[in-house]
């Protein structure tokens, strides 16, 4: 796969502190886009900086915490403020919670999932897509998973909350088709993760992928070259659905 050139372009990539958000932000950098890195850990944005600078990329660390969606607000008009434009967003940062029954779940629990997962993405959205539209060619792309399709026991809050997040990315994506802006769901399918460690606690980590694997796709679909919208990817299978005509 050829790596597209995104020199000159502008990259929001949230829960960039570790995981797949780590990776994409890297391989975005290193495909020359500056990162507009989003993540609650200081230190391990620093640590991400430091491996992008390594390899001659540049990127603006966001300490923010997704449930602060005021602040979530205030990160659009920085970005307009700075550089008037936004031409890619890969909305990755999400919470598990717990895998328990559903008639046991906290409401708590149930709220910070959802805030996380779906409530923020719609704030992204709201936030950023005024300057999705400046961009001559602004991509979004959203992390989705297979719990949306499989909704297996115990795992109710994290599959409701992601097929949510997928019915918002297909609307938006319905409402974007005439313009210049693009909108898509990535479901990366199972890797090794932190999230799937906890999820899954008694699995061998190495039997997994590394979250490097996706990075290139993601790249791809971020790229001012992709032109499909309300398409969702499935890595595991490369399987493409369409949702729009």
């Amino acid at each position: 796969m050829t790596t597209p050139d995104l020199s000159g372009r502008i990259v929001v990539v949230t829960g960039a502190s570790r995981g797949i958000g780590w990776n994409a932000a890297l391989a975005v950098a290193e495909a020359g886009a500056h990162v507009i890195a989003i993540a609650r850990t200081v230190g391990a944005l620093e640590e991400l900086d430091d491996t992008i600078q390594a390899k001659g990329g540049t990127a603006t660390l966001v300490p923010l915490d997704l449930r602060d969606l005021e602040a979530i607000d205030r990160l659009g008009l920085s970005i307009y403020e700075r550089w008037g434009k936004l031409d890619g967003l890969i909305g990755n940062a999400g919470q598990l919670g717990i895998i328990t029954p559903v008639a046991h779940l906290d409401q708590k629990i149930w709220d910070e999932v959802m805030t996380v997962n779906v409530t923020a993405n719609y704030r992204l959205i709201r936030s950023l897509d005024p300057l999705l539209r400046q961009s001559d060619a602004g991509r979004a792309l959203f992390l989705s998973s297979g719990a949306v399709v499989n909704c297996s026991p115990y795992w109710g809050v994290y599959s409701a909350s992601k097929a949510a997040l997928e019915a918002l990315v297909r609307t938006y994506a319905a409402e974007i088709d005439s313009s210049t802006v693009r909108a898509n769901l990535f479901d990366p399918g199972r890797l090794r993760t932190q999230m799937r460690a906890k999820a899954k606690p008694g699995e061998d980590p190495e039997t997994l992928n590394h979250p490097r694997v996706v990075a290139a796709d993601i790249v791809r679909m971020i790229a001012p070259g992709f032109t499909d919208n309300g398409t969702r990817f499935e890595f595991a299978t490369g399987n493409v659905t369409r949702f729009l005509a």
